[in-house]
């Protein structure tokens, strides 16, 4: 299977990952809900081990971009995370990760934030390798997830370029 890249491909559900956690006394801020920097460590995590699945290396986080918070988590909650490559370049992907609250009692989830990771192949010296395979595009939304992946890349470009 060849992929958008010319590489030979791996397809999306290939890499995904899913974790699952549940809040506790010491995930919890000052005012009592999740606190969004252990969170965001475990969106890290599971975005580097989808990251790496896809390329079969190590990776480095190099940029979180869209770290948006939409809900709180609130404390005995169970947190889910899936993580999905949206893009591969030549040395990194783009991992999209969705982190869901749910209310154990009542089954409810509610979406508590949507982020996208730029994930780097690296070698054991930290050095950008190229990323051995492409990514497959399967379905409407793979096709529609690379397509914003490169408009938030060219956004990311721009933001450097001026200096911001």
């Amino acid at each position: 299977m060849e992929g958008a890249t010319g590489r030979p491909a791996k397809r999306v559900a290939d890499s995904i990952t899913e974790a699952t956690r549940i809040v506790r006394y010491e995930d919890i801020n000052g005012f009592g809900r999740l606190f969004g920097g252990r969170l965001m460590e475990w969106i890290d995590d599971a975005a580097g081990i989808c990251a790496m699945r896809h390329c079969g290396g190590m990776i480095t986080t190099a940029s979180v971009d869209n770290l948006e918070f939409k809900n709180p988590g609130e404390l005995g909650e169970v947190l889910h995370i899936t993580a999905r490559i949206t893009h591969v370049g030549r040395s990194s992907m783009e991992v999209r990760t969705d982190s869901f609250a749910e209310d154990v009692a009542t089954g409810e989830r509610k979406l508590i934030n949507r982020a996208y990771l730029t994930e780097v192949y690296v070698d054991e010296q930290g050095h950008a390798l190229e990323v051995p395979f492409g990514l497959a595009l399967e379905t409407d939304e793979d096709k529609a997830e690379w397509d914003a992946a490169l408009m938030r890349k060219g956004m990311r470009a721009a933001r450097a370029s001026g200096g911001f």
